[in-house]
């Protein structure tokens, strides 16, 4: 019987899943029997500031949310924005039969589920209905079969959920009292950012080595074709036996760390030069078969690293298309660990396999892939399209971003049950007797493919963008053993070893799930949050540290050790799962966290050893850390040397470099560009940025006022000023401040002089009046200079027309009709090529609010971190990517609505009676509420500086997606 049909029969259910789209989707698939709402996401969760907890808790527990003295009670408390939508679920709660809570299968669904039920308390049969995709079948299936709440996934997220807290509440404010306000710590975000960290400290300290080596063109002496070349390239691999050294031989510091011959340029010539009449021979022609199996389906991880390398997205543009395509029923759920294809998607893969490819593509039996993340959570599928036939992308009627990462997803999935790729790799090694007598040996390896198999219809991208991919060709002459080669090319080519490539997304996604550090469905929403702090910046694709993060690294490093070791995280997530899978206890695990060995309520290792928490000596006590801040020395923390007695220092208002004692004479003191990578900053460019003038300049005193006139370097910019009378009321009504101006684009603190000082500081210039006896003025502003008539405003060309133009000149301008919308468009600043979604040019503009990239259908701003010179295509492409995932902006709704018309009906005394009561019982409710409001003004402002606090280090602890 259909879910339609039974409802027809046993009255009315309620529907709760997390999102509108999700539930527009899922209300189409039910019948009308079925009110299907959305829950909005979370419902309920820990306080995000002292303001929201209830009055009843104090102390601690009104600080942190959770009461640990108490077996860490969460303190949950029902969001702001989220009152109006829970009491609407609960009207439909009243005239339901059933509710069905169809929160997503994973730990944060689960627990969204739970805290729905806490909140509705409902009082007719509750049952929980999953699913991993969207479809009709699935749906109507999960409702026939629905199964009871998980209580071991939900206690195992809010044990994260409690651990992450008090991470992020206890750490974070060490933080703002050594480094800066504003930071944030997490047990995950802190230690991606010290991967970060490290990978340029080791940029920093690596040493280039030059090495040299030869590179010969062989010929066959008979003609070739696409099969059979006729010649050969080969690199130098052995002098005498010896092998020829290559940038692996080198360590980091640019010394050779095993014995190999090392060429330089001299040798290497010289060596060219005795091989140039040499006759070569084919010494050695080895022959391998090649087989290379699909890759496995998509899971979270591998679709993040696959959409960054292919599509240019950022994990979390990725996710948000996921959950995209999703919500609106083209692909199974994307937040899984697992590589497992259901039987139903097996099937549709191998028929597609077949009717695409041939039956001579399709394997005799089903492919299965063995999951390789540890601990994985809660078994959905892998990633792929839905249903029990794949629509092809053609089919779907998808566009644009959705359209590339359902093609992506879909050509895996299919791939994934295919024949593997075969072929022959070839090493054939060939060597001659140079004029000197030494004797000389070069190797070629080439690899051909004699069925292509899978690769076909997917070939996995690379991180290192002169890898080379698997269904590339390299051929080989058809050669044997003791055949004769003529040399027609020898080359000395140097080389240099490059620094280790910093992390991308897609790479930095790899290494955490490598090193076992938090859950893979996590890493897009801690990406973002690095990103967000200012921790990291992007350079193109690569992540480059901040400053800042070096100072908040250092700190964690030398005083929060353990806490940001990469065994210690992942020993705390090995911890959680076995929580989770019920073999160990949560309040003795978090007792030992927080409180250390022995302490708390007196618990110490044999309570945690009863709990199954007998391994936790990788635990200490977090509170006692953040209590004993005496040792941290702000200072120290923040400084780094450069060299030449240069200390870099991170200070509130960014970096900067310093040298000498501050108040001696040669003391030296310069900004430092927040975008400058750090294994940039050498002591050449401190040194430059140290002679550039810096400081207040006299510039002289002004005739009229008597005032000494300075120019100095803001945080916004050179500017000029005056310099007031001691005792100038600076507050108050009768505060005086003083004129300040703006330098023009033209103008330098060392070139300014007195008198262009004071013309600078009497804008607005009087032009002069209109006919109409309107006064017009030239003046300098955000978006540069311009005219004012009233309130109508005009543009000028250059700032020096601010003190050039006349009033004919003026009034010329205004004669012309004001230009409305846009201006004329302004030459782009770069053109960065062709988008590959919507396949028009890409170009950077300067606009009102700043540089941006567009495709003449999305625009998307340069971040603070991009600058247009270095902006590279695949940036750009990215920005776009990220910008059309967002949506277009949500317009914000108007404060007060007008009012509707009243109705032309009869109004009876009755009526007006009942009106005016309202209208009394309004006005009264308001009073009562500005009374109690002004009484608790005082606890208000105390409490929203709190919450204030405590909400800027939300970000290390939100959640699954806060670690």
């Amino acid at each position: 019987m259909s879910p339609t049909s039974e409802t027809a029969n046993g009255g009315r259910r309620l529907v709760i899943v997390e999102s509108p789209a999700k539930a527009k989707t899922i209300k189409g698939y039910l019948g009308p029997g079925y009110i299907v709402e959305a829950s909005v996401g979370h419902i309920r969760d820990l306080p995000s500031g002292a303001a929201e907890v209830p009055e009843k808790y104090t102390g601690e527990t009104r600080r942190l949310g959770v009461d640990v003295e108490h077996d860490f009670q969460p303190v949950y408390v029902v969001n702001a924005d989220k009152k109006s939508q829970v009491k609407k679920l609960k009207d439909l709660l009243r005239e339901s039969d059933e509710l069905f809570l169809a929160t997503d299968e994973d730990r944060e669904g689960e627990a969204i589920a739970w805290h729905l039920q806490e909140v509705l308390k409902p009082k007719i049969p509750v049952h929980r209905m999953v699913f991993h995709e969207i479809t009709k079948d699935a749906i109507r299936a999960a409702v026939a079969n629905p199964r009871e709440l998980n209580q071991k996934l939900v206690d195992a997220q809010e044990t994260r959920r409690i651990l992450d807290r008090l991470y992020g509440y206890e750490v974070s404010p060490v933080l703002w009292k050594k480094v800066m306000s504003g930071l944030s710590a997490g047990r995950v975000q802190s230690v991606a950012t010290r991967l970060v960290v490290e990978r340029e400290r080791e940029r920093i300290a690596f040493r280039s080595a030059a090495y040299w080596d030869l590179t010969g063109t062989f010929g066959t002496g008979r003609t070739g074709d696409a099969s059979d070349p006729s010649t050969v390239v080969a690199r130098l691999n052995t002098v005498d036996g010896k092998r020829v050294a290559q940038g692996r031989d080198f360590d980091a510091s640019g010394r050779l760390k095993s014995d190999v011959l090392h060429l330089d340029e001299q040798a290497a010539r010289t060596l060219a030069s005795a091989l140039a009449e040499a006759s070569f021979a084919v010494r050695s022609v080895e022959s391998k078969p090649y087989r290379r199996s699909p890759y496995a389906p998509f899971r979270t991880t591998t679709l993040q690293q696959e959409a960054s390398r292919k599509l240019g997205f950022g994990a979390k543009a990725t996710m948000q298309v996921a959950q995209k395509l999703y919500e609106n029923g083209f692909i199974t759920y994307m937040r899984t660990d697992s590589t497992t294809l259901s039987d139903t998607a097996i099937s549709a893969a191998r028929a597609q396999v077949t009717q695409l490819y041939g039956a001579d593509y399709l394997p005799e039996k089903p492919r299965t892939y063995a999951g390789k993340v540890k601990n994985a959570q809660e078994a959905h599928e892998a990633i792929r399209p839905s249903g029990d036939r794949f629509r092809t992308p053609a089919e779907t009627g998808l566009t644009g971003d959705q359209f590339r990462l359902y093609e992506l997803i879909w050509k895996r999935t299919v791939a994934s049950q295919m024949k593997d790729a075969t072929g022959n790799s070839v090493t054939v090694r060939l060597g001659g007797t140079a004029s000197d007598g030494r004797d000389a040996e070069f190797s070629a390896s080439g690899k051909t493919i004699t069925f292509h198999g899978f690769l076909k219809a997917y070939v996995e991208g690379a991180d290192d963008p002169n890898a080379e991919l698997d269904d590339r060709e390299r051929r080989l002459p058809q050669v044997a053993e003791g055949d004769p080669l003529s040399a027609e090319e020898l080359t000395a080519d140097g080389h240099a070893t490059k620094p280790p490539a910093r992390y991308t997304e897609a790479s930095l996604v790899k290494e955490l799930e490598e090193r076992e550090i938090g859950r893979p469905s996590t890493y897009a929403s801690i990406l973002g949050t690095i990103l967000d702090r200012g921790y990291v910046f992007k350079k193109g694709t690569a992540l480059v540290p901040s400053f800042l993060s070096f100072a908040v690294v250092n700190l964690l490093e030398r005083h929060f050790g353990r806490l940001v070791d990469y065994d210690f995280t992942a020993k705390m997530e090995d911890d959680l799962d076995r929580i989770a899978r019920g073999e160990a206890q949560a309040v003795p695990w978090l007792r030992r966290f927080y409180f250390g060995e022995g302490d708390g309520d007196g618990a110490g290792s044999g309570a945690a050893a009863a709990a199954g928490n007998g391994d936790g000596d990788h635990l200490g006590g977090l509170k006692e850390l953040v209590t004993d801040l005496g040792a941290i020395d702000a200072r120290e923390i923040s400084s780094f040397p450069v060299g030449d007695g240069i200390v870099l220092r991170v200070g509130r208002y960014g970096p900067y470099v310093e040298r000498g004692e501050k108040g001696t004479e040669e003391y030296q003191h310069a900004d430092i560009p927040s975008d400058l990578a750090p294994d940039e900053l050498t002591v050449e460019f401190a040194e430059e940025q140290l002679a550039k003038p810096s400081g207040d300049f006299e510039l002289g005193t002004d005739p009229e006022t008597g005032r000494e006139i300075v120019a100095k370097n803001g945080r916004y910019g050179p500017y000029v000023t005056e310099i007031l009378p001691e005792g100038t009321p600076k507050t108050g009504k009768n505060a005086i401040k003083p004129r300040t101006a703006s330098l023009f684009k033209s103008m330098t603190l060392d070139t300014v002089t007195l008198q262009d000082a004071l013309k600078l500081m009497s804008l607005p210039r009087v032009v002069g009046a209109d006919p109409e006896g309107v006064e017009i003025t030239a003046q300098n502003g955000r978006y540069g200079p311009y005219l004012k008539r009233g309130t109508d405003s005009r543009s000028l060309q250059t700032e020096d027309q601010i003190f050039d133009i006349t009033l004919d000149e003026a009034l010329a301008i205004y004669a012309q009709p004001k230009q409305r919308g846009r201006a004329a468009a302004k030459p782009p600043l770069k053109e960065l090529g062709e988008d590959p979604v919507s396949g028009k040019p890409v170009v950077v503009k300067d606009g009102r609010f700043g540089a941006y990239v567009t495709d003449g259908e999305t625009n998307a701003t340069l971040r603070a971190s991009d600058s247009v010179e270095e902006l590279t295509p695949e940036r750009g492409y990215e920005l776009l990517a990220e910008k059309r995932a967002k949506g277009p902006a949500k317009k914000t709704a108007k404060k007060a609505a007008k009012k509707a018309p009243a109705k032309k009906t009869a109004t009876t005394g009755a009526a007006k009676k009942t009106a005016a009561k309202k209208t009394a019982a309004k006005k009264t409710t308001t009073a009562k509420k500005t009374t109690t409001a002004k009484k608790t003004a005082a606890k208000t402002t105390t409490a929203k500086k709190a919450a204030a606090g405590a909400r800027s280090s939300a970000g290390g602890d939100g959640g699954d997606g806060g670690e």
